[in-house]
């Protein structure tokens, strides 16, 4: 092993092909990307002509992608908030419970994560469907009439509808990540939490969240990914609308790249789209290391 540490023929033999695979798929379409978005072409193959930094100029201006951005952040804002704190909540029920129970609730609750985006998005449209959907029939049947109301058709309901819905659907991947975690702390922390007085809630607090702070540091990160490169869900149910009330920022950008033909335009977008990337997982992976290094 050491002879083959020493050998630079062999280190490079075993290191360029990942190398190379690493900067064909990840560093030569940001760089060509790059290059797009510093011209007005119609897409690859068409004339290109260079028009430097007007489209991050008027990207600036734009209001649509600051809407996109904005409802991206409320996004990942509502994955933190109030996806994994229940996320949390359910890892430890579920430890407690045990038995054949804690597997089959573990099971049910993982269900909407291995359902197809499409089945899901047409399942939503269904239950929110202003006429035969569900979900008013159910508000009818208990007295609440009043409360009917087209879901996704309005602006002031639309968006909070999608994320209601996009926090339901990526509930499960949360409780599996917080299981895993709560499943890997000692119980005799607990015992020993308990017999210095600690009980319910305080117990938890004191033990079981701290000790999950790198699961919450990784969770936080893909949450906030996760909310800035929503795509599927959103085109298939609403495509940004009404107007541009649920607008996020991967369809905003697929739209200006295929819909309105900004191919420059667009990659100005995801070049500014992996800026805001970058900057809001390093604060997220700041304030969480943080907090772990007071407690």
């Amino acid at each position: 092993m050491h002879r083959v540490l020493r050998d630079k023929l062999a280190i490079a033999i075993f290191v360029l092909p990942g190398l190379a695979f690493f900067v064909l798929t990840f560093v030569a379409p940001i760089l060509l990307s790059g290059y797009y978005s510093l011209t007005d072409t119609l897409g690859p193959g068409t004339d290109v002509k260079m028009i430097g930094l007007d489209n991050y100029l008027e990207l600036f201006h734009d209001e649509r992608f600051w809407l996109a951005l904005r409802n991206a952040l409320l996004l990942g804002a509502g994955f933190v908030i109030l996806q994994h704190p229940v996320c949390i909540a359910f890892a430890v029920l579920l430890d407690r419970i045990g038995g054949k129970a804690e597997k089959w609730f573990r099971t049910i609750f993982f269900i909407p994560c291995v359902i197809s985006v499409v089945v899901i998005s047409r399942m939503w449209l269904s239950l929110l469907d202003p006429t035969f959907g569900m979900f008013n029939k159910v508000l009818a049947g208990i007295g609440l009439s009043s409360w009917q109301h087209v879901w996704l058709g309005d602006p002031k309901t639309a968006l909070g509808s999608l994320l209601g819905i996009l926090i339901w659907a990526g509930f499960g991947w949360g409780l599996l990540f917080y299981y895993a975690g709560v499943k890997g702390i000692p119980e005799e922390l607990y015992e020993a939490a308990r017999l210095d007085g600690a009980t319910g809630l305080k117990l938890h607090l004191r033990i079981t969240v701290p000790l999950l702070s790198p699961v919450i540091s990784v969770q936080v990160t893909l949450a906030i990914i996760t909310a800035l490169k929503q795509m599927e869900t959103v085109f298939l149910t609403t495509n940004g609308g009404p107007g541009d009330s649920t607008q996020f920022l991967a369809v905003y950008l697929y739209n200006q790249a295929f819909a309105a033909s900004r191919y420059g335009y667009a990659n100005a977008i995801s070049i500014l789209f992996i800026v805001v990337c970058l900057i809001a997982t390093y604060l997220s992976n700041q304030f969480i290391r943080d907090k772990s290094t007071e407690y």
